[in-house]
Order: C-alpha cells, then structure tokens, then sequence
C-alpha cells in the first residue's frame, strides 16, 4: 500500500499537480506528501537509483554541533564521565540545548569499550584445578521445591571434575567438598583458583587479596596454593564456569528427583557414565582418559584428613532435643534447658555435656525427613518418683523460689511435670538475678504456668547474650582468646635515634639506641611513704 501511495503522489507531481491539492485528493497530510516528493527528486539526481539499499537517514544540524569537540575532549579525559556531568560542564560554556539530544550524541561518540578477548590457555597436567558454587531452585518430589547449592572441582588439564550437591556452602561444607574430590580424583593440582568468595578472600588491600587464614591452613594441610581471580574477571576460571551449563542442559534437564541424596546418586552416575566419558570439545579426549595421564602428577593425599568438625551450642528443649539442619536429635532429659556443645562431623552428630564429657552419639541426617532421632535410652525413665527428684533438684538450684514456684505447679497444673521441663529451657536464657525476681512475681501471686512466667520475663528481663549462656569456664576461655594484654604505649623520644642516627652514642649504657632511664634518687629519711632501712 505505501509504494502504490507513493507511485501515486510521484505521478500527480510529475503532471503538475501541487502538493496541497495532492494531499487533498489521497487524504494525506502534506508533509507527508512532501517527504515523498523531495525523496524522489534526491534519488534521480544520485548515482544507483535503483538501489535496494535504504537512503541513510538525513541527519538535521543542532547547536550541539558546535560543542562536539568540547565533549569529544572529556570523554578522551574521562571515558566513563555520565551524560549528567558533562550537561553541567556545557551549560557553563554556553549550551542551551536540551539533556536529551545531548544523551543521544554522547552515546555516539563515546569510545566503544570492547571487551577484549579472553585468550584461553592451557595448562600442564597436575598444575592447575578450578573450584566455583552454583546455586539452584529445584523440586523435589518428597522434599518439595528447596534451594541447593553445586560444588565444582575441575582439573584444567584432564578437565575431568567432581560435583556434588549441599545445603550449604559455608566454610565446613566447602572444606568438606575440597577432600571428597582430593579422593575422587585421586589426588589434587598443586593451585587452585577461585573467584571472591568469602570462605577463600576475606577481602582485598591494595589490588591484593587477604586470604582467610582457616582456608590457608586447611590449603597447607594438602600442599596446594590458593589463587583468588580478578574482582570481575570471572571468565579467568572460565574452565569451572561453563560446564554448569552442560550440568543445567545434561544433568538437571528432563530428569526428577526424590530428593537431595536421589540427586547427589544420579549425579555420581551421571559423572561416571556421560560426563567422564564423553570426548571433550576443546581437548578432544575422553576426561577420564586425560585424567589417567594427569594422574601421576597430582599431589598425593596426606595420610591423615584435614579435621572439618564443626561445634556448635544448642539449648535442649523440653522434649529432651536439640535441633541441627532442619532436624531434631535426643539427648538425655536429664540436659533440658542446658546449654550443650555439639560437634558437627562428616557423618555423626556428637552431643557433649557441661564437662565435655560425650552424651548422645548420632547419625547425620541429610535432607529434610522430619523424623526425629531419638535414641530410647535417652527418654524420662518410667518412674515418675524419679524424674520428681530431679526436676526439684534442677529448681532449687535456683533457690527456695524455685522449689516453691515448682511444687505449686505441680500441684496447680495437670501437666505439671511437661511444664516444668518447659521452665526449665526458658529460664536458660535469662541472667539469675532476672529469674529469681520473675519467680518471686509469679510465687506471690499464685500464677503457676509456663505461660505467665514467660509473660513475666518478657516485661521485666532482657534475654541473654548467647556468649552469656556458655559456663563461666567456657567464657573465660573466650575471653583468653579475644582479649590481648594491655602495651603501654612508648614515648616519641624512644624513636629519635632512628631519624637521627649520627647522633646515635657508642655508649654501651644505650641498648638498641635508647639510653636507660637515671636511676631515681634515694628516698629521704623523713619521707613517709619510703622509710628508710633497719
């Protein structure tokens, strides 16, 4: 329809009709009609007419014009200067154009900042690996839609790699990732990069990164040397960044699982039956067949593994439980509302008491199951004469108060005893002077619950600290750890010999360049505070 409009207007203007009555007659507005015209004359007039090729659009002169070479400097000077800034900068000279036509031409003539291409190299076999996370939202077909997180460990030159999936990736499940591929792949390469994570870069001084000093340590247990990227220059590991692309289009695509230990089993199978033996693209062999060559030239594994057990402080509830990764373990009633030390190994959860002394021993549980694990013996014996004694034990540790506040409970509630061991964990967050004043509260006016205790203390006591919870034992060792001895700081006259050194005596009263304070005078006879001798 356009060029039939466009054949028409031609043809009328050639027979001598004037635009207006051209315009009138197809219904067009007359610009329109002149664009068309003045289109068609420009085009007779040039060479190649009939050109397929569009006329480049004409382009209409602006005050700008005039001010090009002024932000022609500033962007030479400054290339990532903002189209606000330079605006400023124009209106001082004179401009009085808009911001808008300014934006427009600043991107033309701002410098085309390419990136520049990635050279890839390779590396000899045993000399370097990659290490990088992923992070993924899967269903689950028992566990539902959750988030896990994709270790990756890949040697460069065999490119043959170990993956497995976590809850987490913190500093324990990274460490614990690190020797299960040393193990799967026989071995490890002598350096290892990563991006900024903060489980390997504490942070960066001076262009240089500061590394963690746990990661350090675990790193020299095996022998190999962390190497932390660039800050956004992740296509320098480039060799650990794109096979999470072949696991989203592989690994993950068209398959269901069951849940995170299903996925962690198809993924071992997955390794050994397709990514292992595939030909890689870029190294045209099989990774296992690279990885046999490799092989002799990793760094052997320590006879001893790096310990990777995690403690952590739990408050066992009134079921006699405490909670770790979404699950529940028993630990002896006798604990309720103690705080208790736990150790988080690779396949065992082990509960220790106030005196370090180990209590409760259990399997880790991975995934989310919601079954609790309960060990028989660790359930209130069947005599009820028994746990009496020590729930009154437990609360007159606290005072006459406490026995009180107990025994009218006891007496006033029909769960009595279930909700004492409730008392129990919630009096453990609370500094002693505040308890014994909630309990005298709750004594005098006969309010014998758990409930209006826990109502008391949230009117008149303020929790405690969760380092105030640890045994007094426990917090002095805290305190040896953080708390460096006091220095007293030296006076300026002690360093002048460093700036002066000519000046510096050969006495050998002066010990490394700094004279002895004199001695003090002896003190006079009549002095009070110094009597003199018998």
């Amino acid at each position: 329809m356009t060029h039939e409009t466009d054949n028409q207007i031609v043809t009328r203007y050639q027979q001598g009709q004037s635009l207006r009555s051209i315009a009138r007659d197809l219904g067009l507005n007359r610009h329109r009609v002149s664009a068309t015209v003045r289109d068609h004359l420009k085009r007779r007039e040039q060479e190649g007419a009939n050109s397929p090729l569009p006329a480049p659009p004409q382009v209409r002169g602006s005050q700008l014009d005039a001010f090009v070479p002024q932000i022609q400097q500033l962007l030479a000077r400054y290339p990532h200067m903002t189209a606000t800034r330079i605006h400023e900068e124009l209106r001082r000279c004179g401009y009085q154009g808009g911001y808008t036509i300014l934006r427009e031409r600043v991107r033309q003539l701002r410098a085309d900042v390419r990136r520049k291409p990635v050279i890839r190299f390779e590396t000899g076999p045993g000399v370097q690996a990659q290490m990088d996370w992923a992070v993924y939202e899967l269903d689950f077909a028992q566990e539902g839609r959750r988030r896990v997180h994709l270790f990756s460990y890949l040697l460069s030159y065999s490119r043959r790699q170990y993956l497995c999936f976590t809850e987490r990736q913190d500093f324990e499940a990274s460490v614990q990732q690190h020797i299960r591929a040393f193990a799967h792949l026989q071995g490890l390469a002598t350096t290892c990069l990563y991006d900024n994570m903060k489980v390997v870069v504490t942070r960066w001084e001076d262009e240089q990164p500061i590394y963690n000093t746990r990661f350090l340590a675990f790193a020299t247990h095996y022998g190999f040397r962390p190497w932390a990227c660039r800050r956004r220059h992740p296509q320098t590991k480039g060799k650990v960044e794109r096979p999470f692309f072949y696991v989203e289009t592989n690994l993950l695509n068209g398959r269901t699982f069951r849940s995170l230990e299903h996925l962690n089993e198809v993924t071992r199978w997955w390794l050994a039956n397709v990514a292992d033996v595939r030909v890689h693209r870029t190294t045209q062999k099989r990774p296992v067949d690279a990885h046999a060559v490799e092989q002799p030239y990793l760094l052997p594994l320590p006879a001893q593994h790096y310990d990777t057990a995690q403690v952590v402080y739990r408050v066992v509830d009134a079921e006699g439980c405490i909670s770790y990764g979404h699950q529940q373990y028993s630990v002896p009633w006798r604990l309720i509302g103690q705080l208790v030390p736990v150790c988080i190994r690779e396949t065992e959860l082990l509960v220790y008491n106030g005196r370090i002394e180990q209590v409760a021993r259990h399997l880790l549980v991975q995934g989310r199951t919601g079954v609790p694990q309960i060990d028989p013996a660790h359930r209130p014996p069947d005599d009820e004469r028994e746990q009496l004694v020590l729930l009154r034990q437990r609360f007159a540790e606290v005072g006459e108060v406490g026995s009180r506040f107990l025994e009218g409970l006891l007496r006033k509630q029909r769960y009595g005893k279930h909700q004492a061991r409730r008392v129990l964990v919630l009096l453990s967050g609370y500094h002693r002077a505040d308890v014994v004043a909630a309990l005298e509260r709750a004594v005098r006016y006969h309010a014998y619950a758990h409930s209006s205790l826990e109502r008391i203390l949230n009117q008149q006591a303020t929790p405690k600290a969760f380092w105030q919870s640890l045994s007094d034992h426990q917090q002095e060792t805290l305190r040896g750890l953080t708390e460096a001895d006091s220095i007293d700081a030296r006076s300026s006259a002690e360093y002048q010999y460093l700036l002066f050194p000519e000046n510096d005596s050969d006495d050998p009263q002066q010990k490394d360049g700094r004279e002895d304070p004199p001695p003090a005078d002896p003190p006079a006879s009549g002095d009070p505070e110094h009597p003199p001798d018998d």
